[in-house]
């Protein structure tokens, strides 16, 4: 089973689970551990290959399905039957597919700095990597995608967090995670074609310069997704403004809370 931790308040609160995207860990989160285990209770997990999760697990296949069940069997040995899911950058993929393939067990999704589709920046990027990653180091490869996706000074601590959690990933994991970008557009088309019953709102940073257009985009053709944008942040909106992500994050769950509330009285 996936590395896990939680904090729990009481039976009755609303769970929410964290996810993190590739490079990081269940670390990333710690500005908004202290906020969320006030009124909610909080799973933090460590998705394959990252953090304290075991490595080597990959077959041939394996897709962001696997992991999202990997996810899943997390949720049913705690017996958490539904669950609020707060994803970042790759994470929220494995969010999104969550909801895709177990739709009863999520009461809503946070996804900050979303990965909705990838424009020809970011293909170039990804296509790059992909043609060097067996013969130059992947931190040297990790390094260069934070900078560029993070590029500004108030981006630093950001970068930092995201870099020094990379190092404990060892390179065939790095080239496993970075395999899975391949056939990500039409995937990810499909499952936002599925996902959107689900209460869901995106988190993104104003700077996100990257995945913020298609989010826009997609937010736009479909009213039921709702996005706010938090200024003076970038990709890892988390981390650079916490107070703000998480107060919106914390505002969101309440009303979905409410709104529950509602429909079980009437």
């Amino acid at each position: 089973m996936l590395h896990n931790k939680t904090y729990i308040v009481s039976p009755e609160a609303p769970w929410v689970t964290f996810v993190h995207g590739a490079g990081g860990s269940s670390s990333i989160w710690y500005k908004q551990i202290r906020e969320f285990r006030k009124a909610h209770n909080v799973l933090l997990i460590d998705l394959r290959g990252h953090g304290k999760s075991a490595r080597g697990r990959w077959k041939k296949g394996d897709s962001f399905s696997h992991i999202a069940d990997e996810v899943k069997h997390v949720l049913d040995e705690l017996k958490i039957k539904e669950t609020h899911v707060i994803g970042m950058s790759l994470g929220t993929i494995v969010a999104q597919t969550m909801a895709e393939r177990f739709p009863e067990r999520i009461s809503s999704l946070i996804l900050g700095g979303a990965v909705i589709r990838l424009d020809i920046r970011t293909k170039l990027l990804l296509w790059t990597g992909r043609v060097t990653k067996r013969f130059i180091p992947y931190m040297l490869l990790y390094k260069l995608f934070a900078w560029i996706i993070m590029p500004k000074k108030r981006h630093e601590e950001s970068r930092l967090v995201f870099v020094n959690q990379a190092k404990k990933m060892c390179q065939k994991e790095f080239i496993k995670w970075f395999s899975l970008t391949k056939l990500i557009n039409p995937y990810l088309t499909r499952l936002q074609m599925k996902t959107n019953a689900i209460p869901t709102l995106f988190l993104m940073g104003d700077e996100d310069y990257l995945f913020m257009p298609p989010v826009e985009e997609l937010v736009r053709r479909n009213e039921e997704f709702k996005l706010i944008k938090i200024k003076d942040s970038g990709h890892v909106c988390n981390i650079d403004q916490p107070d703000r992500f998480n107060q919106l994050s914390i505002d969101f769950i309440s009303s979905i809370q409410k709104n529950k509330a509602i429909t079980a009285i009437g």
